[in-house]
């Protein structure tokens, strides 16, 4: 997909959630058409270059974006000795959805329609809160992710849902293939050709961010977001 070129700022924001703030970085082109909300994965942070290099291609195409850690900093130096946290799907999900309610408030991004971008374990969170928010989330991209995480919530995904899978990373490609039998709305498995699961292979991540470009910039149109809201 051409991407457009598209003056950006960047601002340093934070999240309010009960007693505890997440940090994150709202990128800001001129004039969006729609906002996605990244779910880092696996002991990842706002800071992932690769979620970065995904954001960066999406500002250019005309997507405000929002990097966000989804645990505090008390919280990730828990996880990095436990490990447990990053797979609290629920917790996480609630998370998403309460930084989706957060962006609602908003001025500048209030009325986008919104996407979330979930890799690894994000994947399954961001499943989790499209299926609990599905007047408010437009669609989902999943990279590498474990959409199996999201269990029964996965039959209540009606947002279009793009699943990126790297062609050597069988185990992934065969726990995305099962949830997608679980999945009653419109789901898409692409499989990224000589990827493995952080697609470090040259030129396998601009596919990814070339293809979640294509299906934002098809999903987050705010005709296509009225209609589907209509279907509801």
């Amino acid at each position: 997909m051409n991407t457009q070129k598209n003056a950006r700022t960047r601002v340093a924001v934070r999240v309010a959630i009960g007693d505890r703030s997440l940090h994150g970085d709202l990128g800001l082109p001129d004039h969006p058409r729609g906002l996605v909300l990244f779910a880092h994965g696996s002991g990842s942070s706002r800071r992932s270059p690769r979620n970065q290099f995904v954001a960066g291609v999406l500002e250019r195409a005309g997507f405000a974006t929002l990097l966000i850690d989804l645990l505090t900093a008390e919280e990730e130096a828990v996880d990095a000795r436990t490990a447990h946290l990053r797979f609290d799907i629920d917790m996480l999900a609630g998370r998403l959805v309460a930084i989706v309610d957060w962006l609602r408030r908003r001025p500048e991004v209030a009325t986008l329609p919104v996407g979330l971008f979930g890799a690894s374990t994000g994947g399954g969170a961001a499943l989790v809160a499209a299926a609990a928010r599905p007047h408010e989330i437009a669609a989902v991209v999943s990279r590498g992710g474990r959409p199996d995480l999201a269990g029964p919530a996965l039959q209540r995904v009606s947002a279009p849902t793009l699943l990126l899978v790297g062609g050597l990373d069988t185990p992934v490609i065969q726990m995305n293939r099962a949830a997608m039998a679980r999945m009653g709305g419109e789901v898409v498995l692409e499989i990224v050709p000589g990827a493995t699961h952080l697609f470090e292979e040259p030129g396998t991540l601009e596919r990814v961010a070339d293809l979640a470009a294509g299906w934002f910039t098809r999903y987050l149109e705010p005709a296509h977001v009225a209609s589907a809201h209509r279907s509801a």
